[in-house]
């Protein structure tokens, strides 16, 4: 191994498309320039290398934060929604280089998000530590913590639970658990797949308690963020066309007790 290797930087990507901003940034910048700090837009567009969960959405995201060399110069490797244990090897050996190599640094990419939170890269950053690989983490969007600051629960004590169940019985047992976690005062963080959303909404509106509070963050970051926090029983009571669309689109679910939390001093 060399004596000093290069680093594997975990890099952020916007999760949604711009949203209506006053200051024109230009419609070639996406929402990349809109969200990332500087300090992470720079990291990107000096990396050689990068491991990407999809490769076809990396490009996308490099070009539109204007990467100074041409893509095709750039060694992009996809690595999947799960990377494979028997590639991880190879694809950290080029930070540690070689007898007439340099070690290279690599970003890794999600397709949006952050790497490693409801998303691949974990696996790849363990065993980069288990190699005396430094990693590094740069500041972005993550879905996960801007639907729990705009929620209005507790944000001292949460739980992720990443996604429930599909079968009906077994998400019906699981939210009733999910419930009794979230009346101790403990905010209950959960996902979906995006087409699955809509199912997941009328499961909790079946079956959870009408007192318990349940936020929709939807978008976010993008042209139709929304962020709403009713009770169950408020969400009931709206029809249907008053109720967000969340059909399709990228959706943080937050469940907590009836009482928003108290301060601490």
């Amino acid at each position: 191994m060399s004596a000093k290797p290069g680093t594997l930087h975990l890099i952020p990507v916007p999760i949604a498309q711009a949203r209506p901003d006053p200051v024109d940034v230009g419609a070639a910048d996406g929402n990349a320039l809109r969200v990332l700090p500087a300090a992470t837009l720079e990291v990107a567009r000096r990396a050689d290398y990068f491991l990407a969960e999809n490769a076809k959405s990396a490009r996308a995201f490099l070009k539109s934060i204007g990467h100074p060399k041409a893509l095709a110069l750039l060694r992009i490797e996809q690595i999947g929604h799960a990377p494979g244990a028997d590639r991880i090897d190879a694809w950290l050996a080029p930070l540690e280089g070689g007898k007439d190599v340099a070690p290279l640094d690599a970003a890794l990419l999600s397709e949006a998000g952050c790497p490693g939170i409801a998303d691949p890269g974990a696996d790849l950053v363990a065993r980069a530590h288990e190699r005396a690989i430094p990693v590094v983490s740069w500041v972005g969007p993550c879905s996960i913590v801007l639907a729990l600051m705009a929620s209005g629960m507790n944000g001292q004590q949460f739980r992720f639970l990443g996604y429930l169940p599909q079968e009906r019985q077994a998400l019906r047992e699981r939210l009733l658990a999910v419930q009794s976690d979230a009346r101790r005062g403990e905010t209950q963080i959960f996902i979906e797949t995006p087409y699955r959303n809509a199912r997941l909404f009328e499961a909790i509106l079946a079956v959870c308690d009408p007192g318990l509070r349940l936020c929709l963050a939807i978008d976010l970051t993008g042209a139709q963020s929304l962020v709403q926090t009713r009770t169950v029983g408020q969400w009931r009571a709206l029809p249907l066309s008053q109720r967000p669309d969340v059909d399709k689109r990228a959706t943080v679910f937050l469940l907590h007790g009836a009482s928003a939390p108290a301060l601490r001093h």
